[in-house]
This record gives C-alpha cells, structure tokens and sequence, in this order.
C-alpha cells in the first residue's frame, strides 16, 4: 500500500504531467464541485454554508471515497453567516431569498452609475468604502457618510472629522458587524483550512487555491451590470478600458500572493462575458482579451498555472488562445466543443472538461461511460487532457453513480503506460 505522500507525489505528477502536454501513466480526474460534495454527505445547500465541520465531514467523505488525483477547494463554498451579519445584497443564498436546498446565487445590479466612472477612477480605494460597500451590505450603508478621504490628509482631522464621524451609533454598528463576520469569516478559514490539511495529509492535492477575474467580467458583473457594461462598450469605451486598465494590476498581485501564500501553483479563473453571444469578436480583441492575455503572461512569469474557466462558448475565441505559452495553462471547458478545441489548440494547453451536465444529472452510467471514452479517446489522444465535468465541474444535482462511472472509468481506460 503506498503511503499518502506517495499518492500526492503521484497525483501532482500525474496532473503536472498533463499541464505540461505530456502523457502522464493515466488520464487525470480532478473535478471542480461545489455543493455536489454536501449532497452526498447528505447535507442539504443551507446546512453547508451554515455547519462548517458536516460540511468538511461530506467534502472528506466525497474527495477519499471517489479517490480524484486533485480535491475541489472547499472554500468555493460561502459561509451563511457571513452574509446574514452583513445583510449582503449581492446574493440571495439558502434560507434567504431561497428554499434550503438550493444553491446561492448572485445578484446582478447596476452597483456603480454610469456618471460615477470620473469618480472611481480618480480614487478607487474610496469610491469601494463610501460608495460599493453600502450597496453591496445592508450592514455597511453608514459607511457612505464617513468624510472624504482627501480631508484626512490634515492629521488633526483624524480626531476631528473622523473621530466625530466614527463616533455616530449608526456607524459603531456598522464597524460591529463587520468585526463581527470577520470573527466568523475567520472561523470558517480556519475550518476549511484545516479540511485542506487533512486532505493533503492524505494523499490528496487540492485542486486550486488562489482565484483572479477578468476585469471586464468585474466591471459587468459587479459595477456595471450587464445592460450598463454592454452600452458602455458603444456610449463610454475610454472610460470603460481605463477602468479596466486599473483593476488588472490587482488582479494579478492578489493571485500571485493567495498562490505563494496557499502553497498551490494554480490560479481559477472563471470566465464569463467574453464568451460567444455576450460580445462581438471585435468588442473581444478591444475589451476583453488585452486584461485577460495580460494576466495569464504576468502568472505564468512567475511560475503559476491559469486555470481559466471558459464557461459558454469559447469557440470562436480559440484561435486567440495559440498564441499563449505551450503547456502553462489549464483550459476548463464548458460548452465549448473541446474535440474542435483539441485540434486547434491541444498543442498549446491542456484541456479539461467536459462531461456534460445533462448527463451527469439525467444520463446513465453506460452513457456516461461512452462520452468519456470518446473525450479520452480523442480529447486525450498525447496527452494534455483533465477529466471533469461541464457547468461547473460535478453538478450539484449530478447522481452519484454516474460521478462514479466518470472517475473510475477513467482510471481504468485511460491509460497511456501499462
């Protein structure tokens, strides 16, 4: 029996070896999940975001029972009491909004005005503060009243200004919940870093740690929403690519430093609107690719690995992705037609994915275990090629039998070197 740091050494090199376009001995699965692992602990989606050691307990149980070369991170997982100390608008989450067993989701708004773009860009730090921050949490609406920032710059308005705004009962509330959920976003950490340490301790690599975005996908999902990021493409382009311009550098800084601190090489990146339907190829080459290229270069520089989430359809957009360096990148994809993606850019990156969700959540397991003999027949032909699912990796709703048909088919065809 070989010992867990054996099967970690093994497990890495397996998907190193497939990173790097190389035939690693089989065909990797390191699947991204998100509640699918409370599930089948038998948690429901509210008992996961509420109850951290069930939910390590479930991810424990479905990591070392499905034996994955890579474990999906838990901390995709969000705490619900977080949210509820901080009346967060930006989701409706089970329990809130939503029946218990159905996953978070996100509430798209125009958080930032079009006549704000002046404002954000000549101060970024305040316009978060004074401005993002009580629109995003209930709890943090007082925060719009404390003084502009540029009058602090006279030190006896520290215990002026601000003292005397900081002394308001509706602003010691505010700063109370907020320590608050940072005491219990620390509990939660805490949880799910130890839930890290036993998995690895057990053979078990985990998947990613660090995450970055696009910065267009920040500004359209976050500030813009999608109809004000869309029109401002047409009506406000130098203002829209200035702000661009400043949310890249922290895009890759954060990156570089949760990859260097968590001791884990690789980078998510979840892609949404520069997919196929949300731009034109032109509003692409203008808007998206420049940020996006910059920081797959910027990670791979300093020896990390992108791991971008292409979800829609990156067809059209994969051409542009031949020009990146060979096997650095991590490719997930999600309606993008990867045996295509295979003959025009399997030599450039390594291509995960993509069992459909459909079958997955509805299919067999003699279906199931077709489709993936056709991606690993093709997809994997030479190597550079990740078993996973689609939408989001492993489905939440996806029964288990046929998880278990993915990955152990998988292990048993997907050989390269008996």
């Amino acid at each position: 029996m070989e010992l867990p740091e054996e099967l970690l050494r093994e497990r890495e090199q397996r998907t190193n070896d497939a990173i790097s376009l190389k035939e690693p001995d089989r065909v990797p699965v390191a699947p991204y999940a998100q509640f699918f692992p409370a599930r089948y602990g038998g948690l429901t989606c509210r008992e996961a975001m509420y109850e951290y050691d069930r939910l390590a307990d479930a991810w424990k149980k479905t990591v070392m029972g499905f034996e994955w070369d890579a474990a999906p991170p838990a901390h995709i997982m969000l705490p619900g009491k977080v949210f509820d100390l901080l009346d967060l608008k930006l989701f409706r989450w089970p329990g809130h909004g939503l029946p218990n067993d159905v996953s978070f989701q996100f509430v798209e708004d125009e958080y930032m005005k079009v006549d704000e773009y002046e404002e954000i860009l000549g101060n970024l730090g305040e316009f978060v503060v004074r401005k993002l921050l009580p629109r995003f949490a209930g709890a943090l609406e007082s925060f719009s009243s404390f003084p502009d920032f540029s009058l602090l710059i006279r030190g006896y308005n520290i215990f002026r200004t601000a003292a005397l705004a900081a002394s308001s009962p509706d602003f010691a509330q505010s700063m109370e919940a907020l320590i608050m959920a940072g005491r219990e976003m620390n509990k939660w950490s805490s949880k799910i870093s130890e839930l890290h340490r036993e998995l690895t301790g057990a053979g078990f690599p985990i998947l990613f740690i660090a995450f970055a975005q696009s910065p267009f996908d920040i500004i359209s999902e976050f500030l813009r929403g999608f109809k004000g990021s869309s029109l401002d493409m047409y009506k406000n382009p130098e203002e829209l690519l200035a702000l661009i311009d400043l949310l890249t550098p922290g895009q890759i800084g954060g990156a570089i430093s949760a990859a260097k601190g968590g001791g884990n090489s690789r980078v998510f990146i979840p892609l949404h609107r520069g997919a196929a339907g949300f731009m034109s190829e032109e509003q692409f080459e203008e808007f998206y690719w420049p940020s996006l290229k910059k920081i797959f270069l910027e990670l791979i520089k300093v020896g990390l690995t992108p791991l971008p989430f292409f979800e829609g359809d990156y067809g059209p957009r994969l051409e542009y992705l031949r020009g990146l360096p060979k096997g650095k990148i991590i490719g997930h994809f999600d309606r993008t037609d990867v045996f295509k993606a295979k003959e025009i850019i399997g030599d450039v990156i390594c291509i995960k994915g993509n069992v459909p969700a459909s079958l997955l959540c509805t299919g067999s397991p003699r279906e199931v275990e077709e489709y993936c003999k056709r991606l690993i027949d093709i997809v994997g032909e030479g190597g550079g090629f990740i078993m996973d699912g689609a939408v989001n990796g492993i489905p939440d709703e996806a029964k288990p039998e046929n998880v278990k048909t993915m990955t152990d088919f998988t292990k048993s065809y997907g050989v390269y070197r008996k």
